[in-house]
């Protein structure tokens, strides 16, 4: 891939709203080639879409988020694959990621409360045959998410010393 498309990608990640005349000049390519070489991205599945990243302390929704560690037992000819693929499919799940480590997939689930969640975990994940064991993790707080920080209060590098 030539550098100035992993530097396309690279600036769409940090901002897929900038104008593409902006982002031709910064590559130092016509609009034309940033516009075509966005659509074959598009087309060949490398961009899969677009999202905002939500301020959810600003924009209260009381959506509940969790993540949940997985462990289960691959299947013969499917490996993890086909469970994690049937996992995914569940509304709750936001994410699915194959992980190394104690557990197997990791997850993140949103719900409309705990005891949604709580739900999720007790009659749909844990009913899967193949699922051992599940750990799960509420967000409280987030700080910084898909390489956006959230608006929080700065503290000095250093403890202030005092006599």
């Amino acid at each position: 891939m030539p550098v100035s498309m992993e530097a396309l990608i690279d600036l769409l990640q940090k901002n897929a709203l900038t104008p593409r005349e902006d982002i031709a000049r910064m590559l130092d390519l016509t609009v034309a080639q940033v516009e075509t070489e966005i659509a074959r991205l598009e087309h060949e599945g490398v961009i899969l879409g677009y999202q905002a990243i939500i301020n959810r302390e600003k924009w209260d929704t009381d959506i509940v988020t969790a993540v949940i560690e997985v462990k289960i037992t691959p299947e013969r000819d499917g490996g993890f694959d086909r469970v994690a693929s049937r996992i995914a499919r569940f509304e709750e799940v936001q994410t699915c990621y194959l992980m190394s480590g104690g557990h197997d997939l990791l997850i993140v689930v949103e719900g409309k409360s705990l005891r949604s969640i709580a739900g999720f975990v007790a009659e749909k994940l844990s009913t899967i045959e193949a699922v051992q064991a599940t750990a799960t993790h509420f967000r409280l707080k987030t700080y910084k998410e898909n390489g956006a920080f959230h608006h929080f209060e700065h503290l000095p590098e250093r403890l202030a010393v005092s006599p």
